[in-house]
């Protein structure tokens, strides 16, 4: 005989998957943001700028975006893009971008 399955726990855990996997693209989200330097814009403009990107229409300008994507995804592969805007206040010892006194 089967043994019956219990489908509130497999709900529960299918559940408490999908929620772990939305945390993780969030997450993942936020790192991107960083990674490109988009944080140190204001959230208007970072807002207007990917509303922008969702409604564009042109294919090419569309293309030139994911291989600019693509570029700096290769890119930052070999080394963290540069961040705009921020000091190296919290650099670790012997770190070669940190301010020299």
């Amino acid at each position: 005989m089967r043994k019956p399955r219990d489908i509130d726990s497999e709900l529960k855990a299918l559940e408490a998957k999908a929620k772990a996997l939305k945390e993780r693209r969030v997450r993942q989200l936020g790192e991107l943001v960083i990674a490109t330097g988009a944080d140190a814009l204001d959230a208007d403009m970072f807002a207007g700028a990917l509303l922008g990107a969702v409604a564009a229409k042109d294919t090419s300008v569309k293309e030139g975006w994911r291989k600019a994507g693509a570029r700096f995804f290769q890119r930052s592969a070999r080394k963290p893009a540069p961040r705009a805007g921020r000091d190296n206040e919290g650099a670790a010892p012997g770190d070669n971008n940190a301010p020299s006194a």
